[in-house]
């Protein structure tokens, strides 16, 4: 268990939760012949694009330190045992806890209701504390997240690589965060309706890529499909093609889905018809599109498995264990680590559902 480390001085920067609470992270010192690497997991865990839902969030550890656990279990990624984390065990490793609900990209605020929008100067303080701590003297460093923090590693990955000097090998790893701006089972834009309150409610223009808000509205530029072209460090994208997350929040949302009917496949994708099925295909074949031209520059790295699954790298059973998922034969953990140090490129896309039988796919009740 790992203890919980408030950022001291971030309140005098306003780098602030939800609720002007001080924004946190837990850290496990590496040793050995990782004593000098760093890796960073940015926390997810949803947003909120509303002053109803941001005033409720800010009752939870995700809009409040007063909330969250003082101790959490590092696995997957952040274990510190070689037979659960081959490449990074002995790392630095430092979970960022999200709790701004704009993956750590918001400046603003809302004094009537008392919500803070900080989600860029949390991303700040936090990088500062720990440059201060020996980061800036690390010769490896890689900045990953799972879902909302999947998205903000892919938002910030160009501003980690500039923390540190050329001779830094820096490298950022996307989990779950390919959020796709797609069409909903009732014809409309969810997802995209979504992001809009978001960006809009959190002043989150401001901190995007400007590569991209030259040429496209802000809520476009909050979604990766936008993004991942025009980001210069190297990238790993690791996603599952039927993310469950999007098939339930995004693309059969219970306002798009008013009568239910995709009520028992969001839950278990057997009991999903053949027209859903064919739904489901095609946001696949979306995806894949997505990335295209991002797979074609050798220093990225891809891994889309035909799974219903949502966050691979931070979960024990999927990120390495005797029967993790895998393509062609290799899982997360060793594609991610065979990329991280150049051992081998790695593009791969699993054939589609229902082909691979390796998935840890996730039945919800």
């Amino acid at each position: 268990m790992v203890g919980l480390t408030l950022i001291r001085g971030a309140a005098a920067q306003g780098a602030v939760c939800l609720d002007g609470t001080r924004p946190g992270y837990h850290i496990h010192r590496g040793f050995g012949s990782g004593a000098n690497s760093w890796l960073i997991q940015l926390e997810g865990g949803g947003w909120c694009n509303s002053i109803r839902s941001c005033v409720y969030r800010k009752t939870t550890r995700r809009g409040s330190s007063t909330h969250m656990e003082k101790q959490i279990p590092f696995t997957g990624i952040l274990s510190n045992k070689p037979e659960e984390n081959p490449d990074f065990f002995n790392w630095n490793r430092i979970k960022v806890r999200y709790c701004d609900g704009a993956s750590f990209a918001g400046e603003g605020e809302d004094k009537v209701a008392q919500l803070q929008f900080r989600g860029q100067r949390i991303w700040r303080a936090a990088m500062e504390d720990l440059m201060s701590k020996g980061m800036h003297s690390a010769d490896r460093a890689l900045l990953s997240g799972c879902s909302a923090g999947g998205l903000a590693s892919i938002l910030h990955c160009d501003e980690f690589r500039e923390l540190f000097p050329s001779s830094t090998k820096v490298k950022c790893l996307s989990d779950a965060g390919l959020f796709m701006d797609s069409i909903d089972v009732s014809g409309g834009h969810s997802m995209r309706n979504f992001f809009a309150g978001v960006v809009n409610l959190q002043g989150v223009a401001k901190n995007l890529p400007s590569m991209c808000t030259r040429y496209r509205d802000p809520t476009s530029c909050f979604f990766p499909q936008n993004l991942i072209d025009n980001v210069k460090t190297p990238l790993f994208i690791l996603n599952a093609a039927y993310d469950s997350w999007q098939v339930q929040a995004s693309l059969a949302p219970p306002a798009a889905d008013p009568h239910g009917t995709w009520h028992d496949c969001k839950l278990n994708h057997a009991k999903c018809s053949a027209s859903q099925i064919r739904f489901l295909q095609a946001f696949r074949i979306r995806m894949l599109n997505s990335v295209r031209s991002f797979a074609m520059s050798g220093q990225n790295g891809l891994f889309i498995n035909s799974c219903f699954a949502h966050c691979q790298s931070e979960r024990q059973d999927t990120w390495f264990a005797d029967d993790s998922p895998a393509i062609g034969n290799k899982g997360i953990a060793l594609a991610v680590g065979d990329w991280y140090f150049d051992r081998t490129g790695i593009k791969a896309i699993d054939c589609a559902y229902p082909c691979d039988k390796t998935c840890h796919n996730l039945v919800f009740k």
